[in-house]
């Protein structure tokens, strides 16, 4: 529901803050690695997922977008709640955890408070093939697109496709023509061949 929320830094601990946005105080639980992005900060701006349950909506944020796309791979996880998540996000840094994931070190996902054997290799299990399909700048901010072939390569991505199998079909879709193509021709060219 909420992409961000940016504002005055009201309060701030290192489990929430509350962020004065427009007149409104939004209280967020933060991890500790946000915490520390935050620190030194008068305005700030959180990545956020709100999670509704019956009895509350609880907002969380994050100080990168990297860092929230990991978080919901995380709550995906059967048995993985937010707070769950927030704890792992806490415990070691979201690069380190998806370097983990990714080479399947068990041990290390299991030293987090609240994971045990069974939670940590059901973390890897679940989250090894999609954080090795999004490849390891999936924790970077979402960089500026500077071309069409950019623009079509970033879509085709979050439409499921993996990177280097859609830079192939954009590559293919670019030699079939020695006109300069749209991102929504490329985009079409390249899932008639995908």
């Amino acid at each position: 529901m909420y992409a961000y929320i940016s504002g005055k830094l009201a309060f701030k601990c290192p489990t929430y803050v509350v962020i004065d946005a427009g007149g409104v105080g939004y209280h967020i639980n933060i991890s500790l690695n946000t915490y520390s992005s935050i620190s030194d900060k008068e305005n700030c701006k959180l990545y956020t997922w709100l999670h509704v349950k019956e009895d509350a909506h609880t907002l969380y944020g994050f100080a990168e977008e990297g860092e929230r796309r990991l978080f919901l791979h995380l709550i995906s996880v059967s048995g993985i709640g937010a707070g769950t998540g927030r704890m792992i996000l806490s415990s070691i840094t979201p690069t380190e955890i998806q370097n983990a994931i990714i080479k399947g070190d068990v041990p290390l996902i299991q030293r987090i408070k609240g994971i045990g054997p069974k939670s940590a290799q059901r973390i890897v299990l679940e989250l090894q093939d999609k954080l090795r399909k999004d490849g390891p700048d999936t924790l970077i901010n979402v960089p500026v697109i500077h071309t069409a072939k950019d623009e079509a390569l970033s879509a085709l991505v979050m439409l499921g496709f993996a990177k280097n199998v859609g830079e192939k079909a954009l590559d293919n879709a670019m030699k079939s023509t020695t006109e300069n193509l749209t991102v929504e021709q490329l985009i079409k060219i390249a899932l008639k061949s995908l």
